[in-house]
């Protein structure tokens, strides 16, 4: 567990990641992570949800238009 504190940084607010956090999740300088509240909280992740739900919808669309996708790549 870690203890985050929340500085000025500039004219807005941040806080310093500890080296372990950023390791664990492959994270460098500039770099996104997103933010996603959920029922326990806020979760920190580096993967983009928005992306998540935009590879679903590819793969409903795939599955069903299989056949068309093999005919086109001939």
């Amino acid at each position: 567990m870690y203890t985050l504190k929340i500085r000025k940084v500039g004219s807005s607010l941040g806080m310093i990641l500890p080296a372990e956090i950023l390791k664990a999740l492959h994270l460098g300088e500039g770099d996104q992570l997103f933010g996603i509240v959920d029922k326990d909280g806020v979760r920190l992740t580096p993967y983009d949800p928005e992306f998540d739900s935009a590879v679903q919808a590819f793969e409903r669309t795939r599955r069903k238009f299989r056949n068309a996708f093999r005919e086109l790549a001939k």
